[in-house]
C-alpha cells in the first residue's frame, strides 16, 4: 500500500481541498453490506459521530481480500475522496488499496450491529467507546473538561491540584474510602479494640478525599481566584442512577467574594459551559437529541423528557430564580404532591431536608427554570458556611437544574475565627485533623466563597443520558470495580 499520512475522518467532511484526491484513513468497521460486484463499508475512528463510506469495486479489490474485513475489525484504507452517490453522505471513498490492521472474529465481538441495551453496555465498557451512544458523550465529556478550564483561564483562575490522600473530611459524613498500607491480616493494637495508626504508612488515619474545597480555600487566601478539578470518592452504598463512588469535582474558591458574587459566578459558570457544548459540540448532540427521543416516545406525552437541544437553550437563555430556603418550604408545603402525599418524603416544614423530588418540583413544576435556593438551616449544612445573623440558617446555596435537581452546591465561607471555632468544637470535630484550615482565620482572614460542581451530573444534563454510570468511562458503584 502507498505510504500516505493518515487522515482523520472528521476532516475528510470539512477539508474541500482533499476532494478528488487520494487519501488514507485508518478506523474500525462499523458495518460492511455489498451486492455481487461493489461492497460498501461504514468506517469511524472516534474523531466525528459520522461514519465515512468506504466503496469498495471488486474489479479493483477482489472479495476475497477484504473477507476479513468484519464488524469491529480495523483497517487501513486508501482511495480517492469523492462527492457520494448516495444522499446519507457527503462524501465517500473509492477505495484502492484495504489492509486488515486488526481482526475481529464475528462469532466473539460482543458489538455486532444492533441494538444494544446501556446495561449490557456497561458490563463490555472496554468496547463501549466504539458506539454511536458512548463515543458521542465522551466527545462531550472531553469538551467540557477542556471548557472548563478555559473558563477558569480566562478569568484569571490559578489550577491547584489538591490531595486525594487526605486526613480530614471535608463534608462531615464520615462516608470515606480508607488508604492504608497496614497488614489487614495483624493489624497493630494500641489496645483490645483499636487499631494504631501510627504505625501506618503516614503515621494518621487516611482516606481518599471526598473534596478538594478545604485545601483550595488555603490557596485562595493567597491567589485570590483558585479552582481544582480532580476525582472525588463517597463510599456510599447507594446503587441510584445518580450515585457514583468515584466522581470528579470542579470547586472554584474566591477570596474577597460574598454569597451574591458566588451565586453570579456560578451562573455565569453554568451558562458558558453550556453555550460551548451547543457551539462545539453540534453533532453529537444532534444525536444525542434523537436517541432521547427515540427512548422518550413511548412514554406518556406528560413524562418525557424535553428534547434536549431546546432544553439547553432554555436553561441558557433563563435567569436563575433566586428565593431563599424557607421561601422553597412555603411553596412546598403548599403544593399538590405535598398535600396528596405524592412526594415520597413529605415535607411536614421548616427544617426539612430537601429531595431530589423537591427540588425537581421547583425546577420543572412550579418556576420552570434553574432554582438557586439560599440561606438553608445550619443544622443540615456543612460546618465551613458562613452563618447569618438570625443565628438559624448559612450562607448556603445549592443550584438546582431539571432532571437532575442539585446540580451545584456551595457557600459563602466563616471567616470568623470564633464562629468556625465554636461550630467546630460543637460538632466533635478534632482540631488536630484541622489546625491549618482553622489557622486562616487568624492571619489576615477576608471574606471568600465557592461551590462544587459535580461533573457527572453536568454530563448527565448536557448529553440527556439517564444514568450517571454512563457519563464516566469506568463507573465505580457498590461491587463494582470492573476493567
Amino acid at each position: 500500500m502507498k505510504k500516505l499520512l493518515r487522515t482523520k475522518i472528521c476532516d475528510l467532511f470539512t477539508d474541500e481541498s482533499k476532494y478528488n484526491k487520494e487519501v488514507n484513513v485508518k478506523g474500525w468497521v462499523r458495518t460492511k453490506r455489498g451486492s455481487k460486484n461493489v461492497a460498501f463499508i461504514a468506517l469511524n475512528d472516534g474523531s466525528t459521530i459520522n461514519n465515512i463510506q468506504i466503496v469498495v469495486d471488486f474489479n479493483i479489490i477482489p472479495e476475497k481480500d477484504i473477507s476479513k474485513v468484519t464488524t469491529g475489525a480495523s483497517i487501513s484504507v486508501n482511495g480517492i475522496l469523492v462527492e457520494s452517490q448516495g444522499s446519507k453522505q457527503k462524501v465517500e471513498i473509492n477505495a484502492s488499496s484495504i489492509i486488515v490492521l486488526g481482526e475481529a472474529n464475528p462469532e466473539e465481538y460482543p458489538l455486532q450491529p444492533k441494538k444494544h441495551s446501556l446495561e449490557f453496555l456497561r458490563e463490555n465498557a472496554h468496547l463501549r467507546f466504539r458506539t454511536n451512544t458512548f463515543s458521542a458523550v465522551f466527545r462531550i465529556r472531553h469538551a467540557m473538561t477542556f471548557a472548563i478550564h478555559k473558563y477558569f483561564n480566562d478569568k484569571g483562575y490559578y489550577n491547584i491540584h489538591t490531595p486525594i490522600i487526605t486526613a480530614s473530611d471535608a463534608e462531615g459524613a464520615g462516608e470515606m474510602f480508607r488508604v492504608t498500607t497496614l497488614d489487614l491480616k495483624n493489624l497493630p493494637l494500641y489496645d483490645e479494640k483499636n487499631i494504631d495508626f501510627s504505625k501506618d504508612f503516614f503515621g494518621k488515619e487516611t482516606s481518599l478525599t471526598v473534596s478538594g474545597q478545604l485545601e483550595a480555600e488555603l490557596a485562595a487566601l493567597a491567589l485570590t481566584q483558585v479552582y481544582t478539578f480532580g476525582p472525588t470518592f463517597r463510599a456510599e452504598n447507594s446503587n441510584t442512577t445518580r450515585h457514583l463512588a468515584e466522581f470528579w469535582m470542579i470547586e472554584p474558591e474566591i477570596a474577597f467574594a460574598d454569597i451574591n458574587d458566588n451565586m453570579d459566578i456560578a451562573e455565569d459558570f453554568l451558562k458558558y459551559l453550556i453555550k460551548y457544548a451547543l457551539d462545539n459540540c453540534n453533532d453529537d448532540l444532534q444525536f444525542l437529541s434523537k436517541r432521547l427521543a427515540d427512548e422518550e416516545k413511548n412514554k406518556k406525552m406528560q413524562d418525557r423528557a424535553p428534547e434536549l437541544i431546546g432544553k439547553l437553550k432554555s436553561v441558557y437563555e433563563s435567569d436563575f430564580e433566586r428565593i431563599t430556603y424557607t421561601q422553597a418550604i412555603e411553596i412546598l408545603l403548599k403544593s399538590k404532591p405535598n398535600k396528596n402525599k405524592k412526594f415520597a418524603f413529605v415535607i411536614e416544614g421548616w427544617g426539612a431536608d430537601l429531595q431530589s423530588e423537591h427540588e425537581r418540583y421547583l425546577v420543572e413544576k412550579y418556576f420552570k427554570k434553574p432554582v438557586i435556593i439560599t440561606d438553608y438551616p445550619k443544622e443540615i449544612k456543612a460546618f465551613y458556611m458562613k452563618q447569618n445573623d438570625d443565628g438559624k440558617t448559612v450562607r448556603a446555596m445549592d443550584i438546582l437544574f431539571p432532571q437532575i435537581g442539585e446540580i451545584v452546591g456551595g457557600s459563602q465561607r466563616e471567616e470568623e475565627y470564633d464562629k468556625l471555632n465554636s461550630i467546630i468544637k460543637e460538632q466533635n470535630i478534632p482540631e488536630k485533623d484541622i489546625w491549618w484550615y482553622l489557622q486562616t482565620r487568624k492571619f489576615g482572614t477576608v471574606p471568600h466563597s465557592g461551590f462544587g460542581l459535580g461533573f457527572e451530573r453536568l454530563m448527565l444534563f448536557i448529553t440527556g443520558m439517564g444514568n450517571i454510570r454512563d457519563v464516566i468511562p469506568f463507573p465505580r458503584t457498590p461491587k463494582n470495580a470492573e476493567f
